[in-house]
């Protein structure tokens, strides 16, 4: 096992968590805005605690990340996570806002980047998401790119998800990747997943067919001494993702919408989000279950091959 990174003080790893990470045990990183921002309640909260056990059943120990009154906590608990779900107006958090929020004693819901960053710092060695965040449509004018890239370019943790949102720019996103350093593995595939389907359209160089050989590119990337996330991407199961025809089409009049209403900058992808939802009459949301189940499945499975390889 590589060395682990100096603890920080401002950060609160729950004794269970430590003690897991210091014996080498299966941990996975899950973050909390799937359950603050991402999902309608009370949907948010039996998925995130259904996430939770299936990792314990699977002999996993499971890492909930979030920001609770100004204490950034590896490992909150059952009370955290239904507290924090039931909370209005909670922030969401990228890695910008950690110090404002410790500062100010605020909730937060931390995003791909600040659940990277603080389950990095805890020693924690995988993550489970859902979509990644990526470079936005029209990001050659408005320079929007998500901060999920450049925190994972020197964040060395194997991060699950099932690609970026349609919504993006998702050749850019690769590009960027690339420029990055960032390594990007199709689970038993080599098309890049895009969230809502299987395959976005896009080739990816490389697929590992395993949990274990995930955890040998992680154990090489260790022994090269980079510092980069691995990005493994895993597609959502063909029988649950969006018809391909149909989340075309709802791509492009959601799109259209958007731009006939001014929806830009950081209204655009909510915009969207919420569009699809109502145009696919609430199937999108049982796609995005879909697939954090099958990330977190995924991600407990290469915890445990890294603990026995």
């Amino acid at each position: 096992m590589p060395d682990q990174p100096a603890a920080i003080a401002a950060v609160h790893v729950v004794p269970h968590v430590a003690e897991a990470v210091a014996d080498g045990a299966p941990v996975v990183a899950l973050e909390s805005t799937i359950f603050t921002h991402g999902l309608p309640r009370p949907r948010n909260v039996e998925v995130a605690l259904e996430a939770e056990e299936h990792l314990r059943a699977a002999g996993v120990v499971p890492a909930t990340i979030g920001v609770v009154d100004g204490v950034p906590t590896v490992g909150m608990s059952a009370e955290q996570i239904t507290g924090l779900a039931a909370t209005d107006g909670i922030d969401k958090a990228s890695v910008r806002d950690l110090p404002v929020l410790v500062a100010l004693g605020r909730h937060g819901g931390t995003t791909v980047a600040a659940t990277a960053f603080l389950a990095h710092a805890a020693g924690v060695r995988v993550f489970a998401t859902g979509g990644l965040g990526g470079v936005h449509r029209g990001a050659s004018e408005s320079f929007d790119e998500s901060a999920d890239l450049p925190t994972l370019a020197t964040t060395p943790i194997a991060l699950v998800s099932a690609g970026v949102k349609s919504i993006l720019d998702i050749p850019a996103t690769l590009e960027r990747f690339e420029t990055l350093n960032l390594p990007v593995v199709g689970y038993r595939t080599r098309r890049y997943p895009g969230f809502y389907v299987a395959d976005s359209g896009h080739e990816i160089g490389f697929a590992v067919q395993s949990p274990a050989e995930v955890a040998g590119v992680l154990r090489a990337r260790d022994g090269l001494g980079l510092a980069q996330a691995v990005l493994v991407a895993n597609p959502v199961a063909a029988d649950a993702q969006l018809p391909p025809d149909e989340h075309d089409a709802v791509l492009a009049r959601a799109l259209a919408a958007a731009e006939a209403d001014g929806a830009r900058g950081n209204a655009a992808t909510p915009y969207l989000l919420d569009f699809i939802q109502r145009e696919t009459g609430g199937r999108s949301l049982e796609v995005n279950v879909a697939v954090y189940r099958g990330n977190v499945a995924l991600a407990g499975e290469i915890a445990r091959a890294l603990t026995t390889g």
